[in-house]
């Protein structure tokens, strides 16, 4: 199995979202930060800190940084309907030279798509959602305008 970031827990609340999971794979050494890429422009990138311990991470992301980067103007130059807007991040745990995929493989559960689902955050009329995609990896869902 390819080197990941193996996520053991997920907690939505407070207007954060904080993950903690294991570094399988690859060496710990260094100082490791969680990244989250923007899948429709992947030069678009947020980075926070994540303490890691033997072969142990944790880290979180606050929903508002989230928010300020998904602008509205970005979602309708897409071509989404503003309004209606959902954009999509991945998240990696990197050292500044790997990025280990976060997700959750080795737990013998596939699809968890449609089996893990975690509550939204919404501030300011905007909404994020962590989610495993159908490769098992976590990414967040942030969509502008109206709950779903």
């Amino acid at each position: 199995m390819k080197p990941h970031a193996e996520i053991a827990e997920v907690w939505p609340r407070d207007g954060r979202v904080r993950l903690v999971g294991h570094i399988h794979g690859h060496p710990t050494e260094g100082e490791w930060r969680l990244l989250l890429t923007r899948r429709s422009r992947a030069e678009q990138r947020l980075d926070y800190p994540a303490q890691v311990k033997g072969d142990r991470f944790e880290g979180e992301l606050p929903v508002a940084d989230l928010a300020a980067a998904t602008d509205t103007a970005d979602t309708a130059e897409a071509g989404i309907e503003v309004g209606a807007g959902v954009e999509e991040w991945d998240i990696h745990l990197t050292d500044g030279e790997v990025e280990l995929r976060a997700g959750r493989r080795l737990d013998d559960i596939h699809g968890k798509k449609k089996i893990m689902v975690f509550p939204e955050q919404r501030i300011r009329g905007f909404g994020v959602r962590p989610y495993y995609t159908v490769k098992d990896n976590l990414s967040l869902e942030c969509r502008t305008g109206a709950a779903t």
